[in-house]
């Protein structure tokens, strides 16, 4: 069989190597896109598991990622669900005509973006950008409804839990070895340890059901965040139950609703389950969350590097045509964007252009400027000549006039060469 002449899209099989040596194989290939046919059904979708009869299913969608080697890869691609990449193939395999288009778009339900941020109090990537996304978050106000999640790790899946219900994972683990996180500092008998940090995450879990969750902003929340990376945050005061409290007196949160909360809840001391740390480790499975920070836009994964301008951009691009808040018309492709978040006016439309006002003020000086300048070195110029001429004449001799007077060329000069020296 001839080889395909380039460009075409290729489809292929899962399984066998990488999502990214297969990508890379298919560029090399002279493919210009890829679509990737997964080769296993969804947990959910019983059709295709009981049309296949597979005894094996996936409980949630795969996530195709960079393994930190397709820097090379230039030329995109999807992953396509079993049921749909069967259809297409029966097609091909009947020699039918089938026709697929590559489209990038996120879902636009409605005029109210639904974001959320999966993190843990102690990702030094995700503070940064809280830090900054702060005044964008309230300047959406309640067009956009922000849900933070915090990544628990299964301790009982991860055997932290031993079968006599011990905790064999020491201070990486709450409840007895149920919840864990990882060490922020990699030691574990000093600094902040991972059950410290499960406890920071419950802590945030209650302060947003009690004072995010109904508007979806969250001020207080935010303002918490906030004031706990700025006191808190370092190995003498993370786990400083003092500290916190300090916290929540200058976000204006109730101290007593946040304890009772995470009490309630099921604690952090006994070998007891945890409601809101169970629902977040269940959050996480069925979202296919793998890669700290993560953010979602409409339910759609993020992908690349998390800052500001990239989620900001998606959740305006993820409103129902004609439906965008004012803001994001204001400020998308401002160049003083933090100003324009600030003001929720845009002083430099452009991706670092200037006003109009500005720009002719500065054409105006430039002008006046060179103007000037064209006018002292034509000032100058004609003086120098002049100069000139004075110091050629005087080189002459002498000469007499008519009326047996010898003169002298100055004279000629001083006149302004009003006369002929010669007759």
């Amino acid at each position: 069989m001839e080889p395909w002449p380039s460009p075409y899209i290729l489809m292929v099989d899962r399984g066998g190597c990488s999502f990214v040596q297969k990508v890379r194989n298919a560029q090399r290939s002279g493919a210009a896109g890829v679509v990737i046919a997964d080769n296993t059904c969804l947990c959910s979708d019983k059709n295709c598991v009981s049309a296949n009869g597979q005894d094996v299913c996936q409980p949630a969608e795969p996530i195709m990622a960079d393994d930190g080697s397709g820097g090379d890869i230039s030329i995109p691609s999807f992953l396509m669900f079993k049921v749909d990449a069967d259809q297409i193939k029966a097609e091909l395999q009947a020699n039918h005509m089938v026709q697929v288009e590559m489209q990038w778009a996120l879902p636009k339900p409605d005029d109210r973006v639904e974001y959320d941020l999966w993190t843990t109090p102690s990702d030094p990537v995700s503070k940064d950008f809280q830090k900054k996304f702060e005044p964008v978050a309230q300047a959406l106000g309640d067009r956009a409804y922000f849900t933070p999640h915090m990544y628990i790790y299964d301790g009982v899946k991860s055997n932290c839990q031993g079968f006599d219900g011990k905790n064999m994972c020491f201070n990486l683990c709450t409840n007895n070895g149920r919840y864990c996180a990882t060490d922020p500092d990699n030691d574990l008998d000093h600094g902040i340890s991972g059950a410290d940090v499960v406890k920071e995450s419950l802590r945030r879990i209650c302060i947003w059901k009690h004072y995010g969750e109904a508007d979806g902003v969250g001020k207080e929340w935010w303002n918490y965040v906030s004031q706990f990376m700025e006191r808190c945050d370092n190995p003498d005061y993370f786990a400083n139950d003092d500290c916190a409290k300090d916290c929540y007196k200058h976000a204006k949160i109730n101290e007593d609703i946040i304890e009772r909360c995470m009490r309630d809840s099921g604690g952090l001391e006994k070998d007891t389950p945890n409601t809101f740390l169970d629902l977040e480790m269940q959050a996480q499975v069925s979202r296919g969350v793998v890669i700290l920070p993560t953010a979602f836009v409409n339910t759609v994964a993020l992908r690349g590097g998390l800052n500001v301008d990239t989620v900001f951009t998606a959740i305006c691009n993820g409103y129902l045509d004609g439906t965008e808040p004012s803001i994001c018309k204001e400020c998308s492709g401002c160049g003083d964007f933090n100003g324009c978040i600030a003001n929720k006016k845009c002083k430099g439309k452009g991706g670092g252009g200037v006003s109009t006002h500005t720009f002719m003020s500065s054409i105006l000086f430039i002008c006046i400027a060179f103007g000037g300048a064209a006018f002292y070195h034509y000032r100058k110029t004609r003086e120098e000549m002049r100069e000139q001429v004075r110091g050629i004449l005087a080189e002459y001799m002498p000469l007499e006039g008519d009326d047996g007077h010898v003169g002298s060329p100055m004279d000629f000069a001083r006149r302004g060469g009003s006369e002929h020296l010669m007759s």
